[in-house]
């Protein structure tokens, strides 16, 4: 019998499919196989940050800051490249940056019992604001290397390409999946949603699991504002506006539980390609706004919210 659990990543899988094939009927040029790798191309970003988020709210946790790191790694990558720095130099110090922003902010909620949903809150507000102390305008970059890697393409058979950008993100989702599956630190995140209280019984290390959650979350944004550089070669403090709730929607979609225990690294890669073949379809039918992206997919999470209501295995028990 299918567990219960398995039932949302699989309605994720199936929309996907369901979505992709309504589009290839109704639009042509629709079907082939650099649509898909576009929506590759196109979130690769928010494929990264969605995957931090995962560990986050597998954990019980959840991190509003994510937005605002992408755009202080723009931020701080355009002006130290601008200013002369080599990127082989800006690149790990950012991320460095993002890693340490996330473990402070796990430290916090830890150490201090604060909800996580206002420590976030608060380096959401930290993070967008030390934006505009390096500048209030955007910063342009015309750093050779940079420009070199966004224009950079990969041939696959078929005269298909990706981008550095695709290969960044699958190298991050498939380190994900490990991390989550075959490695202690996964399966103490896992435990720690489930119950911290029962973890604390078990011996399991709670405080550092919790802070390492937020520092690989922390550098999964930075490491999502590298890529979100390359792919506008610009650092701009209004970047990633609002997509730590896009990354939160992806996750959700894709499966996993926002009271935690429960996740899927697959599932929220697919939950990022729902949104880019939203996207997709919407540009493809050309007479709709931007904005029906967000309202279909603000239906999509109801309907999630719902479905890991009625089959979580959770709720079963409780209903047993």
């Amino acid at each position: 019998m299918l567990k219960r659990q398995y039932i949302p990543i699989l309605v994720t899988i199936g929309l996907f499919a369901l979505m992709f094939t309504i589009g290839s009927f109704r639009y042509t040029g629709f079907f082939s196989l650099q649509v898909i790798l576009n929506l590759l191309i196109d979130n690769a970003f928010l494929l990264i940050a969605a995957v931090g988020m995962t560990f986050v709210i597998v954990s019980g946790g959840i991190d509003l800051s994510v937005g605002s790191m992408i755009a202080l790694t723009t931020m701080v990558s355009a002006s130290l490249v601008q200013a002369g720095w080599p990127p082989q130099l800006v690149i790990p110090l950012v991320l460095a940056i993002g890693s340490l922003f996330g473990w402070g902010m796990g430290a916090v909620i830890h150490y201090f019992k604060i909800q996580p949903f206002i420590v976030t809150l608060a380096g959401m507000f930290l993070a967008r604001g030390l934006c505009y102390v390096i500048s209030i305008n955007t910063i342009t970059i015309d750093n050779a290397f940079y420009t070199s890697v966004a224009q950079t393409k990969v041939n696959l058979p078929g005269q298909n390409f990706i981008s550095i950008s695709v290969i960044i993100a699958l190298l991050v989702v498939f380190l994900g999946f490990y991390m989550a599956h075959y490695t202690r630190f996964g399966r103490n995140t896992y435990a720690l949603g489930g119950s911290e209280q029962s973890s604390l019984l078990m011996g399991l290390p709670v405080g550092r699991t919790k802070m390492t959650v937020y520092m690989f979350s922390g550098f999964c944004s930075a490491l999502a504002g590298v890529v979100f550089t390359f792919y506008m070669l610009s650092g701009y403090g209004l970047h990633a506006m609002g997509m730590e709730l896009d990354a939160i929607a992806a996750v959700v979609i894709g499966g996993t539980l926002l009271t935690g225990g429960v996740g899927y690294i697959v599932g929220t890669f697919f939950g990022v390609m729902i949104q880019g073949v939203i996207q997709t379809i919407i540009s493809f039918e050309g007479t709709l706004s931007s904005w029906w992206t967000k309202i279909v997919i603000g239906i999509l999470l109801f309907m999630f919210i719902l479905l890991q209501r009625l089959f979580s295995g959770r709720s079963w028990v409780h209903r047993r």
